[in-house]
């Protein structure tokens, strides 16, 4: 009887629960699920989960009749991100030009981007080139002497596209990044609808980025991290499809019982092979794109190729594999590390085709003379000169960033990143009244600032958001909290090895999107599960509510900080509620 009793505490291929590891029962009170306690059922639904639609309730209760709710169901995948995306874009193309100066680091950007597509090259511009750029719009002469620059050329070339197309002006080396942040909320819109299998917490996830005012700021700033954002989005994107897809192609495999059911198969979770996988590769070109744009990009590069692995070996576990590890290290990690690390190199040695391409002469390039110089002899002298002058100019590049510690105003330790502590002033101005926008009633001066901040709202709700991914990941076993916590760990953590260098805030732009994707997560718990009481829905779909329009009246309430808005310096001041955001 003790045994029969035993059984009937079964599940598929589970062990009996007074049978596992002790350590195993005590995690169990803080909500740890072992993955034999996953739900068994068609294998094919745990490869590919099929994707929420609406309860016909709703419809009912709104009055829509079934032949339009379910065409409005089929377009929403679409219609609901484009949307969205709508509304990011007239945000960030409004007034684009304004300010009409030169902001912050724009002062080497969009003058860097304007010599590389026009001579490959970065070269040294007057001290009063700001002054003269914008009194001659943009016709002026561009010198001929190198400069040494110490970031790689892909995002100002992409800043430079935009000041081909709309001319040297702010406009136009600010027409780009804005392009790259609209369609960035496009992507998280997809990407979030992808992993949550729910339209509505995609799209939340984008309208939160498009309404946080980090990403507002840098989408409207000619700098280099809201171009490395894009691209690091793009990525993964590029894996979240292909995870899905490989998936497919794993169920399609499987063979189906009498019942029609998809059981696991150990013969085929061992020795499946995935082919070539395309969106694999167009990852590994973005990440190339990223690495090219900023050399932080190397810790995404690492932590995604990591995390595709990881993917493989629960896809090949999930379909019956008994050695997984083994059959990805025979038959994935081949490909993953192909698609990804030299796609990458290759990309990023492309990007310098403008300084490779210049003469070696002493007239192209900064360092382009290198190996025909200072770099003659040695034991490489068999590599090509341009490829020695590079990796000199690379090394030297190196050192300058281990080596910086400059003191900054605005610099700060990525500790205090999370919780806003020290923001970036990009550009600020005092006018009196009746000029420049300050009311003629203002009875002083007013405050015309371009601040770099997150919306504080979302960012103090996302500290309570990673610790829900964290549980997810850590005692939940859920994938999408692993991947949104592994774009956040990639962006964030390295910069803890570096605390000692001038870093700032507004490089904690490229895991912003992983942060949407993490308070997007959290307020789909707070809704209320599949199957939840109406009562617990109604509570839970108001708190949520709440919670998204504080943070939309959040971004609305710092608006004219993040546009250069001209407003009362007591309205300024208001809006200063942290004395380090002065």
């Amino acid at each position: 009887m003790t045994s029969t009793a035993s059984s009937t505490d079964l599940r598929q291929g589970q062990a009996p629960h007074d049978q596992r590891p002790s350590w195993q029962r005590r995690l169990r009170r803080f909500g740890y699920t072992p993955a034999t306690d996953a739900p068994t059922g068609d294998v094919r639904d745990r490869l590919v989960p099929p994707y929420a639609e609406p309860s016909p309730r709703l419809w009912q209760v709104l009055g829509v009749p079934p032949v339009l709710a379910e065409r409005i169901t089929r377009w929403s995948g679409w219609g609901g991100p484009l949307l969205v995306t709508l509304m990011a874009g007239l945000m960030r193309f409004w007034n684009l030009g304004s300010p009409r100066a030169v902001i912050f680091d724009e002062t080497y950007y969009a003058k860097d981007a304007w010599s590389l597509v026009h001579r490959g090259f970065e070269v040294n511009w007057d001290k009063n080139a700001n002054d003269l750029v914008l009194q001659t719009h943009g016709h002026l002469a561009i010198p001929t002497d190198a400069a040494y620059v110490v970031h790689p050329p892909v995002g100002k070339y992409v800043i430079g596209l935009g000041e081909l197309m709309f001319g040297f002006n702010p406009f136009g080396w600010r027409f780009m990044t804005a392009l790259l942040g609209t369609l960035s909320v496009l992507m998280l819109c997809r990407i979030g609808r992808r992993m949550f299998r729910s339209t509505f917490l995609g799209c939340l996830a984008g309208a939160l980025m498009a309404v946080d005012g980090l990403h507002f700021v840098m989408s409207r700033t000619s700098l280099l991290d809201g171009v490395l954002m894009f691209f690091v989005v793009a990525a993964f994107g590029c894996l979240i499809i292909d995870r899905d897809r490989s998936r497919e192609k794993l169920a399609a495999a499987l063979p189906a019982g009498p019942d029609g059911r998809v059981r696991p198969d150990q013969h085929v979770g061992d020795t499946f092979r995935f082919g070539w996988r395309p969106w694999r590769w167009g990852a590994g070109l973005m990440l190339g794109l990223a690495l090219g744009t900023k050399w932080n990009g190397l810790y995404i590069l690492a932590a995604f190729c990591v995390m595709a692995v990881l993917w493989d070996v629960g896809a090949r576990k999930v379909a019956g594999a008994r050695h997984p590890y083994v059959a990805v290290l025979k038959y994935d990690t081949g490909i993953t590390f192909l698609a990804t690390v030299p796609v990458a190199i290759a990309v990023y040695l492309a990007s310098w085709t403008g300084w490779i391409l210049s003469p070696a002469d002493g007239t192209g390039g900064y360092f382009r003379n290198w190996a025909a110089t200072d770099g003659r002899g040695g034991s490489w002298t068999f590599l090509p000169d341009w490829l020695r002058s590079l990796w000199h100019y690379e090394h030297e590049v190196y050192k300058f960033h281990i080596g910086l510690s400059s003191p900054h105003t605005y610099q700060s330790n990525p500790w205090s990143w999370i919780v806003l502590g020290r923001p970036v002033s990009y550009f600020y101005e005092s006018p009196s009244p009746g000029t420049d926008g300050c009311p003629a009633d203002a009875g002083q001066k007013c405050a015309r600032e371009v601040l770099a901040i997150g919306t504080p709202l979302l960012w103090w709700a996302a500290c309570f958001a990673i610790l829900y991914v964290l549980w997810r990941w850590l005692l939940r076993r859920d994938w999408r909290a692993g991947a949104i916590a592994c774009g956040i760990a990639a962006g964030y953590l390295p910069w803890f090895m570096y605390q000692e260098r001038t870093i700032f805030l507004f490089y904690a732009v490229v895991f912003l999107p992983f942060l949407c994707l993490a308070v997007a997560m959290m307020i789909g718990a707070i809704v209320g599960p599949p199957g939840s009481s109406d009562t617990r829905r109604v509570i839970g779909a108001s708190a949520a509510g709440v919670l998204v329009l504080l943070i939309a009246w959040n971004f609305i309430y710092f608006w004219p900080l993040y546009t250069g808005q001209a407003v009362p310096i007591d309205s300024w001041r208001s809006r200063m509620w942290l004395d380090t955001w002065v």
